[in-house]
């Protein structure tokens, strides 16, 4: 068994053992499947089209959502909801014009977040966590703060708006915006070692419109600016963007 998939299934299994009542309260929310216009790394070398699944689903205190990951209030009172949550985090199959650059395998992050949202329409929160089951000297800490807004735009039609902020150890920005030497001298780019900080700032935009009963179709828009060591990557500079936009679109079914 890898160790992204022995990660994953550990946090699985920790998770959804620690709040096994949370199943007789049932399944609510969203599920579905679309399309996801995107960067194809962190570094925006150049965009792709992948599918894309949509979920948010809570059942007692256990939550999925595609943002969020596998999340377990374990402090649940009063809007403050606080507790453990795994995710997955994207590789990097280094191709095109970052031929020549470390592949970045596919991880799991696992750590604790907090969350104030005492309304169903607005939250706050932040994230710390750890990747885990990368390559050699690829999985660092990581985490991100933000907050989000949603309203009702009439005729069924709810907006959402977010800000967010992320941030990584040098060792986790590394993974994706540093260059060794090796690397420097098969691609081109300039050498970079990328230290920690703050890595970039995300403005969503996101509009559910009712289909029929259960049914709606989502849309959002991302505008993500990188920012401190990771805008800074000879990377960035000679084959990325510090400037960068995602669209996605996705048809949902809701659980009552």
């Amino acid at each position: 068994m890898s160790k992204l998939t022995s990660a994953v299934f550990t946090g699985l299994l920790g998770l959804c053992s620690a709040s096994s009542a949370a199943w007789a309260d049932g399944i609510s929310g969203d599920v579905g499947a679309g399309l996801s216009y995107q960067p194809h790394d962190p570094s925006g070398s150049r965009y792709e089209t992948r599918p894309v699944p949509y979920l948010d689903l809570d059942w007692g205190d256990v939550s999925l959502s595609t943002d969020d990951g596998l999340t377990w209030s374990a402090l649940n009172s009063h809007g403050l909801t606080a507790g453990p949550y795994i995710n997955y985090l994207a590789g990097r199959t280094s191709n095109g014009e970052l031929q020549g650059l470390r592949n970045v395998s596919d991880m799991a992050e696992v750590g604790g977040f907090i969350q104030y949202a005492p309304a169903n329409f607005w939250r706050v929160y932040a994230q710390l966590g750890q990747a885990v089951g990368g390559g050699h000297s690829q999985s660092g800490a990581l985490g991100k703060i933000g907050g989000e807004l949603g309203y009702p735009l009439g005729g069924g039609i709810i907006g959402s708006s977010g800000l967010v902020a992320h941030f990584a150890d040098a060792r986790q920005a590394n993974t994706y915006f540093g260059v060794d030497s090796n690397e420097a001298a098969a691609t081109g780019f300039r050498p970079y070692n990328a230290s920690g900080g703050f890595q970039n700032v995300t403005l969503s935009q996101s509009f559910a419109f009712p289909l029929a009963p259960h049914w709606s179709l989502l849309t959002s828009a991302s505008w993500v600016h990188l920012v401190g060591s990771a805008a800074k990557s000879s990377i960035v500079k000679q084959a990325g963007d510090v400037n960068q936009g995602q669209v996605q679109t996705a048809i949902s079914y809701t659980f009552d």
